[in-house]
């Protein structure tokens, strides 16, 4: 079986697609222990660091080297700064790309690094992976559609993949699995739910729909996608049980009815980010440590915690896509 290391693996979206693909994961890293808590829940036998990536001085050898390095630098939901040190942890990932010298890598970052103000760290990321190693890589990128790969939600991601030169062949990004270029039709916020209880108390957050919240409409129906799933529970999507969002007018939108109205928990968000019950149970009853069988009500704080590793997770059949791609290619299998 092919391997792979596995960098700022948060609570194993990544992880969980390119398993799903065929790779054993043999080591994962990130700095948030809840994150590695969720992770180890899902895949106990991996050999997770827990740390900062810069104290990180040897890594096993794989096959392949997966890295999501964060992105609120440059993202639409962050403080974006295009000086800030957390936009060049890429940095690390080029550094453990010298260091194991794979056969292939994917990086992933959000669809904001096309933008002018940071496409100059796209650019340094693609010279830097591509002089990587003895051999160095013929790198390839592109902005994946998540939905297109049977997520339940609109997600641009841009996505970054290189195969070393000795090895002296191409590489083509997976064609779409839905959608209308496709043989299935988007997989829907209906679909990912089923089987989900309509109130799950305690699983969502309840805080009022402030100014900022009501400012856009943040509903989709059941046969839709669903909005983009964020890392802050406060800012998560309506869910389609709620009533309609009318348009008052510039920035303020209001319910159609005064009807209870919620936005998604953290098991439906976690489906929502392809986490279905094929790859993982972040989905379902068994996801998060703290709550597995105790019968407990969730505190508040420990609540944000869910949705922020959730909300910054990669959507797991988009990562199974690219890395059969790169099975099949490399003949690993």
């Amino acid at each position: 079986m092919p391997t792979a290391v596995s960098l700022f693996s948060g609570c194993g979206g990544s992880d969980a697609g390119v398993t799903a693909a065929g790779f054993d994961v043999v080591m994962a890293n990130d700095i948030l222990p809840y994150a590695r808590d969720v992770y180890l829940a899902n895949f106990p036998d991996t050999d997770y660091r827990l740390g900062d990536i810069c104290e990180i001085n040897d890594f096993p050898q794989a096959d392949l080297l997966v890295g999501c390095y964060p992105c609120q630098g440059f993202s639409q939901g962050g403080a974006r700064e295009a000086n800030r040190k957390i936009n060049t942890l890429y940095l690390e990932f080029a550094r453990a790309l010298n260091s194991i010298q794979p056969k292939a890598f994917i990086a992933e970052n959000v669809s904001g690094l096309r933008r002018s103000t940071y496409r100059h760290l796209l650019e340094d990321q693609l010279k830097r992976f591509s002089e990587a190693g003895e051999e160095g890589y013929a790198v390839y990128w592109a902005q994946l559609n998540a939905h297109e790969y049977g997520v339940a939600q609109e997600r641009k991601r841009v996505v970054i993949v290189g195969i070393r030169k000795d090895l002296d062949t191409g590489f083509e990004f997976p064609a779409a699995t839905h959608g209308p270029n496709a043989d299935r039709d988007f997989f829907s916020i209906g679909e990912a739910l089923d089987g989900l209880p309509d109130w799950p108390v305690g699983e969502f957050c309840e805080d009022p729909f402030h100014w900022y919240y009501l400012s856009r409409n943040r509903r989709r129906d059941w046969s839709e996608l669903s909005k983009t799933i964020v890392s802050h529970m406060r800012h998560m999507p309506l869910h389609p049980i709620s009533p309609k969002l009318l348009r008052i007018h510039t920035d303020k939108w209001e319910f159609e009815t005064d009807a209870p109205a919620r936005r998604f928990s953290y098991k439906e968000a976690a489906r929502l980010q392809g986490f279905m019950p094929k790859y993982t149970t972040h989905g379902g009853d068994l996801i998060f440590p703290d709550t597995i069988n105790s019968g407990k009500n969730i505190s508040y704080n420990m609540l944000r915690h869910k949705f922020r590793v959730i909300g910054n997770a990669v959507p797991p059949p988009m990562f199974e896509a690219v890395g059969k791609a790169i099975v099949e290619k490399l003949h690993l299998n």
